[in-house]
């Protein structure tokens, strides 16, 4: 797969961003037991593969039909399809765990992709949403719609009765690593103090990020910062304290609320 920004790649993107990913799916895994498990946005299907074990029937699916079947040569032990995380194709309640991973910062209309996860999941289902914390951000036309902790639970409280929310935080080393690149992105949008990126039309805003960030990658990329810094998901942990250094959140939702049919 080609680095956009859209989605983390082994060897591409920084190791603290790989960390972030892995940390969440870690966390996810350590709370799903036996059953159907569906990975919404599951790409090439590293991270989901994370979800695997005996017991469980684990699907994943992403909107780009080019990394379902990457992620499908990965082995037998996933089963991939690709269709748009607001339009699932599969029969209401047919999961006991359902993952969305860094994927809902990616509609203009996440509603619609919470009430996507609300249907497909069982009645005892549960439903885990890991999201950047979007103090924490940094810029990318990819993310088009930024959650912090009171607002993420209020929207899948619309479309489940039970909803907690944690920071996904980083350690000293972490937070350094994240200081260091994010001081190094204030210097390159310097380059453009009247915000002409966000006055073009999205599609060449998009362009240019694809070209410019495996260029900025590369110079960040050193044993303090990047890419060879060597963070890892060690470096990551579970907190109620979520501040706005804390790098992303983890929304842990319950009994989906079903949609009321009038009496006839």
């Amino acid at each position: 797969m080609r680095l956009t920004g859209e989605r983390p790649i082994q060897g591409a993107t920084p190791d603290s961003l790989l960390a972030l990913h892995e940390a969440g799916y870690r966390e996810v895994a350590a709370r799903i037991g036996p059953g159907r498990v569906l990975d919404v946005g599951c790409g090439t299907g590293d991270e989901t593969l994370r979800l695997a074990a005996p017991g469980r029937l684990l699907v994943g699916v992403d909107y780009d039909a080019d990394a379902t079947r990457a992620a499908a040569r990965r082995g037998a032990s996933l089963r991939t399809a690709a269709m748009d995380g607001a339009r699932l194709g599969f029969a209401g309640g047919s999961f006991r765990w359902v993952c969305s991973s860094h994927l809902i910062e990616h509609f203009t209309m996440p509603e619609a992709h919470v009430a996507e996860l609300a249907r497909v999941c069982a009645d005892d289902g549960t439903v885990f949403v890991v999201t950047p914390n979007r103090p924490a951000d940094f810029e990318n036309p990819f993310h088009v719609y930024l959650f912090e902790a009171p607002h993420l639970q209020s929207l899948l409280r619309c479309f489940f009765a039970d909803v907690e929310v944690w920071g996904i935080e980083g350690d000293d080393a972490f937070q350094a690593d994240f200081a260091t690149r994010r001081a190094a992105g204030r210097r390159l949008l310097r380059l453009d103090p009247f915000g002409l990126r966000h006055r073009v039309p999205r599609r060449v805003y998009v362009w240019g990020y694809e070209r410019v960030l495996p260029v900025v990658y590369r110079l960040l990329g050193s044993d303090r910062s990047g890419i060879g810094s060597g963070i890892d998901a060690s470096h990551l942990f579970l907190t109620r304290d979520i501040v706005a250094t804390t790098p992303a959140l983890l929304a842990v939702a319950r009994r989906p609320r079903r949609p009321v049919r009038p009496a006839r």
